[in-house]
């Protein structure tokens, strides 16, 4: 059976003025180099100055533009068997959006298993798809994007996060992909033992935002990064972190963009777009890697990552 490539890329404040642009055609080509089955997509922006009412519309045709120049569909279906509406989602205070987009030759959304997540469980939408994948169940996806300025809020998001993916004491088969806007809290074993997977960013920081990233009482101290969202996805291998599990070299999905183009960077290389696949699916991981053409990297501030999994070695959990 053939492998299932799902991606994810925060697409830098992706919007209606941005169609047709230089950036939007970069976008457009890194997607096609990628190929998705199934993409994960954050950062969708209307203009907030418009009626609250008129932005699920804007939202809409910026995906189902992109949708259209990248081959995916972007159009759920409902209970019934007709069409729904795209897959998306914000946090009904805001005109931030993510999304989910996918290859409709190659996977088929489950009638009835769009489900989009606002306020007051998110900051920013949660945007979930039950995709047949020709696995012996079907597999949740999901498109995340963390709070980037409370640790506290991006903890409790995870413990709803969880939710979304729990039976009744297990997981059920999937995946969340997204900027998670912190951290993992993966490790793996070294010549030295254990340790992160993502090593301290932090430690000679100086500078005013470190209180978004860092444990409280530990600015100016030890400076260690605030990885408790993780730490409750990873909780009892409930999740895996795919880049960690499966070891492959380390690379940052942000930090490539010099401060002054797009929005400034205090933080540096970091890897913060992540892949977590629920128990069922661990088995299934092939393949993972950060996607770092020219195009990739002028579409957006942040890298795309890419993660394969084998349908067929999917396990049943009950």
């Amino acid at each position: 059976m053939r492998t299932i490539r799902l991606a994810n890329l925060n697409a830098y404040k992706l919007g209606r003025d941005t169609i047709d642009t230089a950036s939007w055609k970069a976008r457009v080509t890194a997607i096609g180099e990628i190929a998705p089955d199934i993409l994960a997509l954050q950062e969708v922006v209307v203009d907030e100055t418009r009626p609250p009412e008129e932005w699920a519309t804007e939202a809409s045709t910026v995906i189902q533009q992109l949708a259209a120049e990248t081959g995916l569909s972007a159009t759920t279906v409902r209970a019934d068997g007709t069409p729904g509406p795209t897959a998306m989602a914000n946090n009904l205070a805001r005109g931030w959006y993510t999304a989910l987009l996918w290859n409709p030759e190659t996977v088929k959304p489950i009638a009835g298993g769009f489900r989009p997540y606002g306020s007051p469980d998110f900051w920013h939408g949660f945007t979930t798809v039950r995709f047949d994948i020709g696995s012996a169940q079907p597999v949740t996806v999901a498109s995340y994007h963390g709070d980037p300025f409370r640790g506290n809020w991006r903890r409790d998001e995870a413990f709803r996060i969880k939710s979304v993916f729990r039976t009744t004491g297990g997981a059920k088969p999937g995946l969340a992909l997204g900027d998670f806007n912190a951290l993992s809290a993966a490790k793996v074993n070294g010549p030295e033992g254990e340790h992160f997977y993502d090593p301290e960013p932090y430690l000679d920081h100086d500078h005013d935002d470190l209180e978004y990233q860092l444990l409280e009482g530990t600015i100016g101290k030890e400076q260690l990064a605030d990885r408790r969202q993780s730490e409750v996805l990873l909780r009892r291998g409930f999740m895996v972190d795919g880049a960690a599990h499966l070891k492959v070299p380390w690379q940052a999905t942000v930090g490539h963009w010099e401060d002054g183009r797009g929005d400034p960077d205090p933080w540096g290389a970091r890897r913060i777009d992540l892949v977590y696949a629920t128990r069922p699916v661990v088995p299934a991981l092939v393949s993972y890697s950060t996607h770092t053409s020219p195009a990739a990297r002028e579409a957006s501030d942040h890298l795309p990552v890419i993660c394969e999994i084998d349908p067929s070695r999917i396990s049943g959990e009950a």
